[in-house]
């Protein structure tokens, strides 16, 4: 296996820590252009509905894939390609003419990221072997991981405000240019010991079923539950689970490591970040658009409403990655699932005349949420494995948000009482905090991660 020390750790941190940025930040960006985006290219709520999930169902459908190939050829080199591709999306986005080219080139930006936030992930993992100094790491990473979703609005409204909405796309370029520069210069290469192979019939069945549960979600409200089209893609979902249920298991690499759910400490870290970046996800788009709409507010302004959520994540991640490292990852957890249900409870009664300071307030609930939840959730998925699986392992992990992150602005669009659903999403991520984050449910995590035996 080579794993080389870099012997500039931090910097490899913060290149990371870059790349991560535009990734993500790429989800919420967005958001604030999209009334721009409807006005200028004539799109539809299923339209902005789609620039937003076509490229989180990407990032879901493709990120396991991207990790375990990085883990075989090596994860600088996945890195490097990841950020060339997501510049060129980028760029793709800010010229394209109308809504179904902007779909189509958000997929390609998305085929970058990637090959860009699991191999981040798995270079951290790897650049930090010291389990103190790789919590704390983990943390750093995690709150930037947060804080571009908030940084996102914020940005985007000024960009929108004064350059156009095709300004949020194009900001992206030299940062990814510079980073690939970085990445030649300081980022060591390094691969799982034994490579593992290619798995098309899983990779085939994950975005049947991905794809075929985001499709219903956006376009039931047009269609309806009952009509013959939506009906048909939820047994295509189901049978595209059963089929990874029956195939999965009986590859010697599979795309999926379905044993490692059945470690109570893993799965509950997957089903959490699935309902954590669902209500986030709902957040950000029913956010967004109440300001906007609702309340008429310009860009600029709607994105600075959103300043009391981003200053929370980048106070507090970095402290929840440290009280991870040394209590464990409990309490920052039921912090986050009380206050992401408060958030969803409290956002059910804004109104167009509630006053600010009370708006400004609930936003700040989901700021607490979405600080105290990444750190303990990435540290649970990754801690127990061992390094050969860390591709594979951040993989699971940020699937699981992108996973919820496109369900979430899915439902945003066709659900009536959202506010309510993001309030029962923290009541399940408070339940999952407790039975999963046990010492008996990490003991059999850890166990059933071994690797197998191959005599």
């Amino acid at each position: 296996m080579n794993v080389p020390t870099s012997r500039r750790p931090a910097l490899v941190l913060a290149i990371c820590c870059a790349s991560i940025l535009v990734v993500v930040m790429d989800i919420s960006i967005v958001t604030v252009a999209l009334p721009s985006i409807r006005r200028d290219l004539g799109a539809s709520v299923s339209g902005l509905q789609w620039t937003v999930d076509a490229y989180t169902l990407v990032l879901a459908g493709f990120l396991v894939l991207a990790g375990s190939t990085a883990d075989r050829i090596g994860r600088k080199r996945v890195f490097q390609c990841g950020l060339v591709v997501f510049g060129a999306g980028s760029l793709l986005c800010g010229l394209a003419p109308g809504i179904g080219w902007l779909i189509a080139a958000r997929a390609v930006q998305a085929v970058g990221g990637t090959m860009l936030n699991p191999v981040a992930m798995a270079i951290v993992v790897n650049t930090f072997p010291v389990p103190a100094k790789r919590a704390r790491a983990i943390g750093v990473f995690g709150s930037i991981s947060g804080l571009a979703l908030v940084i996102g609005p914020i940005l985007g409204g000024a960009l929108v405000d004064g350059l156009g909405w095709r300004a949020v796309f194009w900001v992206n370029v030299p940062i990814v240019a510079v980073a690939f520069v970085a990445t030649s210069l300081f980022v060591p290469e390094s691969r799982a010991a034994r490579a593992r192979r290619f798995d098309p019939v899983g990779q085939l069945l994950v975005l049947v079923v991905l794809g075929s549960v985001v499709y219903a979600l956006i376009e039931s409200r047009a269609l309806g539950w009952t009509s013959p089209a939506i009906l048909g893609l939820c047994t295509l979902a189901a049978l595209g689970v059963a089929g990874l249920l029956v195939h999965e298991p009986r590859r010697a690499d599979p795309l999926l490591e379905l044993r490692l759910f059945r470690g109570i400490a893993f799965s509950s870290a997957i089903l959490m970040a699935v309902l954590a970046l669902c209500g986030f996800g709902i957040f950000l788009f029913a956010a967004t658009q109440y300001l906007q709409d609702v309340r008429g507010m310009t860009p600029p302004a709607a994105g600075l409403c959103l300043f009391p959520v981003g200053l929370l994540v980048l106070v507090l991640s970095p402290h929840t990655g440290r009280l991870v490292g040394t209590r464990g990852p409990r309490l920052p957890l039921v912090v986050a699932g009380v206050a992401l249900a408060a958030g969803g409870v409290a956002a059910a009664w804004l109104g167009p005349a509630t006053p600010l300071p009370v708006v400004l307030a609930t936003f700040a609930l989901f700021g607490v949420f979405l600080g105290t939840v990444n750190p303990p959730i990435t540290n649970a998925a990754v801690s127990g494995m061992p390094g050969s699986m860390a591709g594979v392992a951040a993989s699971l992990v940020s699937t699981g948000r992108q996973t919820g992150t496109t369900l979430g602005v899915a439902i945003a669009g066709t659900a009536h009482e959202v506010w309510w659903l993001v309030a029962g999403l923290g009541a399940g991520l408070l339940a999952l905090a407790l039975a999963g984050t046990g010492r008996r449910a990490t003991a059999l995590s850890e166990e059933l991660s071994l690797p197998r035996p191959t005599g």
